[in-house]
């Protein structure tokens, strides 16, 4: 019999990639939904409720191991104090959802594999690298990644190995940031955006995709991990090399640093902030990247 997975946020960005690899690989996925979906081979779907905290509780009665990948877009819209607290929410409250269903009922779930963000070193820009020991930043990203896995060692309480994958930026077709990205640099209108220096540790959705398999298959795999290529991209190298692939040269000045302020608040320091991070940890459980070249990768999205 097919061990099953079970995926919040599975029909995302990244959950979709996942589950066409979990399938691949031999696995059953179920997905927790907010409204009935027609189920198909190798996929189950079932409604959950966040907010009023409701689940179909087979969902994870018969899962063998947990993703959480659930969470409101932290870039989706400006900063206000109502967004951010359902930022927040979002990623804790799901959790507590799941862990009040695993704490109150028999399970066999082997593994519980989170989604994080290299955010928890903070918006800050400098040249120190961050492994998974720095001290998580006190500033909003951070705290967000703080109560994020905070909620996730409530799982680990209960028995379970863990798993938090400190994810950078997620390069691949189709959405995410490269599908906002691709009509400026395709019409020749990419540019740095502030200074350009800030670092952007980024990985390859496949890359990012076998990471989550690692976890499950691999029992020795727990804690946290920098999923990113520590390859020291900037902004102004990521910019260059995209218009690069788009056969051109960046041509137009930085965008300045004000601008992207004005129009996007406090959230601006998610594209004019950003840290170096080791992948030593990942590495040594004998996990290989792929896609180590920030040209190949901006290649395949194209």
């Amino acid at each position: 019999m097919k061990k099953n997975v079970l995926i919040t946020g599975g029909t995302g960005f990244v959950g979709r990639s996942l589950t066409a690899l979990l399938i691949g690989n031999g696995f059953s996925v179920s997905i927790l939904s907010r409204s009935k979906r027609q189920n198909k081979k190798d996929i189950s779907y079932y409604i959950w409720d966040i907010k009023n905290q409701t689940i179909e509780d087979a969902a994870v009665n018969n899962a063998d191991y947990i993703i959480h990948l659930a969470g409101e877009n932290i870039a989706g819209e400006r900063w206000t104090e109502k967004r951010k607290k359902a930022i927040v929410a979002s990623r804790e409250d799901s959790i507590k959802l799941i862990h009040n269903v695993l704490a109150k009922q028999n399970h066999k779930v082997s593994a519980f594999i989170s989604a994080s963000a290299i955010g928890i070193y903070g918006a800050v820009n400098g040249e120190a690298i961050c492994k998974e020991s720095t001290p998580p930043a006190s500033d909003f990203l951070g705290r967000t990644c703080q109560i994020w896995e905070a909620a996730v060692d409530t799982i680990g309480q209960l028995g379970i190995r863990t798993v938090k994958v400190r994810t950078g930026l997620v390069l691949g077709e189709g959405d995410g940031l490269i599908k906002k990205l691709k009509p400026i640099f395709k019409y020749r209108l990419g540019a740095p955006l502030g200074s350009g220096k800030q670092y952007m540790p980024w990985i390859y959705i496949d890359d990012l995709c076998e990471i989550y398999l690692k976890a499950i298959n691999d029992d020795t795999v727990r804690g946290p991990y920098n999923a990113a290529i520590q390859d020291d991209t900037d902004n102004i190298a990521f910019s260059i090399t995209f218009a690069a692939v788009y056969g051109y040269k960046m041509w137009l000045p930085h965008v300045p640093a004000a601008i992207i302020k004005l129009g996007m608040g406090q959230m601006s320091k998610i594209v004019l902030t950003g840290r170096r991070v080791s992948s030593e940890k990942i590495r040594k459980t004998g996990f290989t990247f792929k896609i180590t070249d920030i040209e190949e990768a901006l290649r395949k999205v194209i």
